[in-house]
């Protein structure tokens, strides 16, 4: 195992060389470990030391220091050979006091890490400096749009998803987000390299997160990985709607600042994304791996969707606590909707006994759609709603039980694509008096 350690300019020397760890480099008082204590302590209680050794400390046998001056005097390195044996895996820290790389595996695969990791960062060396030096004389701070260029990438074109080996702009701008927000939250940042930084593809990003989130004491997080990215890599449709639905998030939520975000936190997409793989293994005979994939996601997310449903893309899942989706149940493309929402079925019998969700539907929090009903494309269902019977295109149901604005002979006919805009309360304006 390799440490790699980059002393912070952003620091007088006598906190750069302050040591913070035992001299046995523990994986307990290693600096993952420690950016990580849920009590805030700074340095191990020698009692807590474990005998399996990081090789972390500033004086590890193993420590490989790079120190960055002022820039005046370029990159000094001191490097120590380690043992080639050491297990595969790779962790990072960025933090105003010190940048860490814990990386193991082979001679070439440190060295080819060690490009990777500068790579990832030579282009946040200036941006810290320069965030340095505007604390210091009190100008304002650099800003992201400001600084990166790759904040020019355009995601507003509808090119199709990049073919393998092609450039993925979408990739490229997740890319630098995480790198951004490395700088802005050091403690994050062993996470986002873990997470989205050390992977080649949204793909592969996407199937270990989710493989972490969904791994459990008998279902392991590497048996969830490769079963994931083969999926992803066998399907092109899957791959597609990946991108079409971060794509969503992010252009109908407000609250999603950015794809590594959605990618990273949002459980309605990470929710979806994982019912496509079910979906996937469902049509090809494998129900008990799907169930199982099922059971999981409504553990963890709290979102319950049969895998033999069928869902388009662009999806956004807003929230997502409390979603059910039943067995025979369809959801279009470009459909939104909100937490607590139950497409549900009818009676004890089997069969097609579920809601089927048109293109461009928005369906309101709480809403609960039962039996096999069809809302017509563009259609709005308000939060609360108890839908039993057909509702027409581009129209909007409210109420339990729901009826149509305006009327079931001449209901008001919507303009917009309600799941685009998001809007769950202009109908009120004109149709009664809301008194609390």
């Amino acid at each position: 195992m390799e440490a790699v350690v980059f002393s912070s300019f952003l620091l007088p020397i006598e906190e750069r060389v302050k040591r913070r760890f035992c001299s046995a480099g523990c994986v307990k008082c290693s600096p993952v470990s420690l950016a990580l204590r849920s009590d805030g302590s700074s340095s191990c209680v020698p009692s807590e030391c474990s005998s399996s050794t990081l090789s972390s400390s500033w004086g590890g046998n193993n420590a490989l220091l790079f120190s960055f001056g002022p820039f005046r005097g370029g990159l000094n390195q001191v490097s120590r050979r380690v043992p080639p044996s050491r297990k595969q895996g790779l962790m990072m820290i960025v933090s105003p006091k010190v940048i860490l790389t814990e990386e193991r595996g082979s001679s070439e695969d440190r060295n080819a890490g060690g490009s990777r990791l500068f790579e990832n960062l030579k282009d946040d060396v200036p941006l810290l400096h320069s965030r340095q030096k505007g604390v210091k004389s009190g100008l304002p701070l650099p800003d992201l749009a400001t600084v990166e260029k790759e904040e020019t990438v355009d995601l507003a074109s509808k090119d199709e998803y990049p073919a393998l080996g092609e450039e993925d702009k979408l990739w490229v701008r997740i890319r630098q987000e995480a790198r951004w927000d490395s700088v802005k939250e050091p403690v994050l940042a062993s996470y986002l390299y873990s997470s989205i930084l050390s992977h080649g593809s949204l793909e592969r990003a996407l199937a270990f997160h989710l493989g972490n989130k969904l791994s459990s004491s008998t279902l392991l997080s590497t048996q969830l990985f490769s079963l994931i990215i083969d999926t992803f890599m066998e399907d092109d449709g899957i791959r597609r709607a990946v991108r079409e639905d971060i794509k969503a998030v992010k252009g109908r939520d407000p609250a999603c600042n950015s794809y590594s975000h959605c990618l990273l936190n949002f459980k309605g997409f990470l929710a979806c994304q994982t019912h496509r793989v079910a979906h996937r293994l469902w049509n090809q005979g494998r129900q008990s791996l799907a169930l199982a994939l099922q059971s999981r996601v409504s553990e963890v997310f709290h979102v319950d969707i049969h895998p033999a449903a069928k869902i388009g893309s662009g999806i956004l899942f807003d929230h997502a606590t409390g979603l059910v989706v039943g067995e025979t149940a369809i959801i279009g493309n470009n459909v939104s909707i909100l937490h607590h929402v139950t497409l549900g079925g009818t009676g004890a019998l089997g069969g097609d006994r579920h809601p089927k969700i048109g293109d461009g539907v928005l369906i309101g929090a709480g809403a609960i759609i039962l039996g096999n009903v069809k809302i017509g494309e563009g259609a709005k269902i308000g939060a609360g709603s108890l839908v039993l019977i057909n509702v027409p295109p581009r129209t909007m149901a409210v109420g339990n039980p729901a009826h149509l604005v305006g009327g079931k002979d001449s209901p008001a006919q919507l303009k917009e694509i309600p799941s685009q805009t998001m809007d769950h309360t202009s109908f009120m304006k004109g149709w009664f008096d809301y008194v609390i």
